[in-house]
């Protein structure tokens, strides 16, 4: 429509930046998480190197079952963080692209940490996989950081202290999962299993725990 039609005026400024379409990440990354889903699923498929056997079997299953529990809980996190954060603000935009990166990466370094190779591959693909969680859970800290700075007013103040604590527990979780790179964790195992992987369960447990005991932590709904 011209300014002709309209009277000789042109729209205001804030109703055109009002239509101006939001940026496609959250539909973006609902697409990558998905897709990480669809080829950790592959690593059930027996290689055709070698007959499967029942190890080879429960090996993948292992990989496919904590893949899928880890990739779940940070799409649950992420889109709650992503309901409330401005998008189209440069620092929040910039993490989303690296959070995702991180997240196509999983099934690749996960499915070398079982089913590498040799036991070289295996270490080094763990360690990378322990700096990937490191890196996922910071960036979830920060999301949850933003959130939760009272001056940003982007929820009520009792919301903005659920984000802080959130914020300190995604935090200590990604210094855990750092340390976890130390060679010791890899060396020592339990059950058949590295203690490096024992520790990538906690962020599962912290959240999955904390939504049982205390639902109103994890989900960030208010009465």
């Amino acid at each position: 429509m011209s300014p002709a039609d309209t009277g000789g005026r042109s729209e205001p400024a804030e109703v055109a930046t009002a239509r101006r379409p939001r940026p496609r990440i959250e539909t973006l990354a609902d697409l990558i998480f998905g897709l990480s889903l669809a080829i950790d699923a592959i690593a059930l498929l027996p290689t055709a190197a070698a007959a499967t056997t029942p190890a080879d079997m429960n090996s993948r299953i292992f990989i496919f079952a904590f893949t899928f529990l880890f990739l779940i809980t940070a799409w649950m996190v992420y889109t709650t963080y992503m309901s409330v954060l401005p998008v189209d603000m440069m620092p929040v935009t910039f993490l989303n692209v690296v959070l995702l990166l991180l997240v196509a990466l999983i099934p690749y370094l996960l499915n070398n940490v079982i089913l590498g190779d040799n036991p070289e591959i295996r270490d080094y693909s763990s360690s990378l996989f322990a700096l990937e969680l490191a890196g996922i859970l910071a960036i979830l800290a920060s999301f949850a950081h933003i959130l939760g700075v009272a001056d940003n007013r982007l929820v009520s103040p009792e919301g903005a202290r659920l984000f802080r604590n959130g914020r300190n527990r995604l935090a200590i979780l990604a210094v855990v999962m750092a340390i976890s790179i130390a060679p010791p964790f890899w060396q020592v195992s339990l059950f058949g299993l590295q203690a490096r992987i024992y520790i990538w369960s906690l962020p599962l447990i912290s959240y999955w725990l904390g939504r049982a005991i205390s639902p109103q932590s994890r989900t960030y709904r208010f009465s």
